[in-house]
């Protein structure tokens, strides 16, 4: 692409009354309430949804005691779905349960069954992650992905504020931006497209919808500078969206990463991230290179970069680390890594202590599960603090 092209990009995001993001609360529900009680716990912990049923199966070695079924219903009552009319009834659902214990083959070669210090704490399955950053938005983040997420979050509010009372818990949003290529990095220009698609009561008809999501939704959440008169809008263009949440459609963890890191720049290397613990790099390596991704563009090392680390299951050490800054770096790639190397432990033990993630409750990971794991101001997102070059 020659430099000063403009293209457009799309991204998407889904609300927490998702049926797949109802899953992947429910999981990382059930890891904050057993990383209170004993931050040793490892957990893998999947959820599956349909009508009238959640489902939670996995491997847990804890020494916490916790009533998983009363975690399932209260996820799901903190949603919204509080009878069968939106799509489910936290109250009557069937609530299976199947956990077993790790299994001891991979505990004893990733942590040495508790034996291993925590620098040698080898990483809990083979893998690779990436981080990425822009300095498009303030929060160094794609605005595609920040918009689309914004929007989606917004329709939470207006249902749970009561702005919107036709609201339902369940949603899908998309946001295509027209963008001007400078030199690798992306400046966005304009918003060209915007979809909402939200679940409704059937009371609410057609404009009354595009009313609202337009005066308080969009309006409330893209800058104005973002939108003109050939903006397109395309607010629930099926017509109708009564049926959902996991009567609507199956739900089930790990079925929107992309959703739950950059929208679809940079890359993902396809691990899921709820319902794991620290010892899951899938997760914790996103983590720490999504903070050296961000540590080298706030330090304005380049306007944009990705970082890659990959793993062996078992070994401390990563068997690589990754930099490139698409030709915007102000220093060779070469002596980022090099900068990098010096200020990231990416051992996955290390991992877990610098960015406190062995701490649970207070919906510490709940919180991840919806809306995105990065680019949000929340002490309990340690990843996001920028680490100085």
């Amino acid at each position: 692409m020659a430099a000063m092209d403009t293209f457009l990009f799309t991204s998407e995001s889904v609300n927490e009354g998702h049926p797949d993001k109802l899953a992947d609360q429910v999981s990382d529900s059930v890891l904050d309430a057993v990383l209170e009680q004993d931050p040793e716990s490892k957990v893998a912990c999947e959820t599956a949804t349909k009508t009238g049923m959640v489902m939670i199966f996995g491997e847990i070695t804890t020494k916490a005691v916790v009533d998983y079924e009363a975690i399932v219903r209260k996820a799901c009552e903190e949603i919204g779905f509080t009878s069968a009319e939106v799509g489910l009834d936290c109250k009557t659902c069937k609530v299976l349960v199947n956990i077993e214990e790790q299994s001891p083959d991979i505990g004893q070669g990733v942590h040495g069954m508790g034996t291993k210090k925590p620098e040698e704490i080898g990483a809990g399955d083979q893998g690779h992650m990436f981080g990425y950053a822009t300095d498009e938005t303030e929060e160094l983040m794609p605005l595609t992905h920040v918009l689309a997420t914004k929007i989606g979050y917004r329709l939470t509010e207006v249902r749970k504020n009561g702005t919107c009372p036709w609201v339902r818990p369940d949603g899908k949003t998309q946001v295509t931006v027209e963008y001007k290529n400078e030199g690798g990095a992306m400046v966005p220009i304009r918003v060209h497209t915007i979809l909402i698609s939200t679940q409704h009561d059937e009371t609410v008809d057609n404009d009354k919808i595009a009313k609202d999501l337009m005066e308080e939704v969009v309006r409330k959440v893209v800058p104005a500078k973002y939108l003109d008169d050939k903006t397109i809008y395309h607010f629930n263009p099926s017509g109708r969206f009564v049926i959902g949440g996991p009567h609507g459609d199956a739900g089930l963890t790990g079925r929107k990463i992309i959703i739950d890191t950059y929208g679809g720049w940079g890359a993902h290397g396809g691990g899921a991230f709820s319902g794991k613990d620290p010892t899951k790099v899938d997760r914790s390596g996103a983590y720490i290179v999504r903070q050296a991704a961000k540590s080298i563009v706030a330090a304005k090392l380049a306007r944009r970069c990705i970082v890659q680390v990959s793993y062996a299951i078992g070994v401390a050490e990563p068997l690589s680390v990754f930099v490139d800054s698409y030709g915007t770096g102000t220093i060779p790639d070469r002596e980022i890594l090099a900068k990098l190397k010096a200020a990231f432990d990416f051992r996955p033990g290390m991992i877990g202590i610098n960015l406190d993630l062995k701490r649970g409750g207070n919906k510490r990971y709940q919180k991840t599960a919806a809306y995105g794991h990065f680019g949000r101001d929340d002490p309990d997102f340690t990843w996001e603090k920028v680490l100085p070059l």
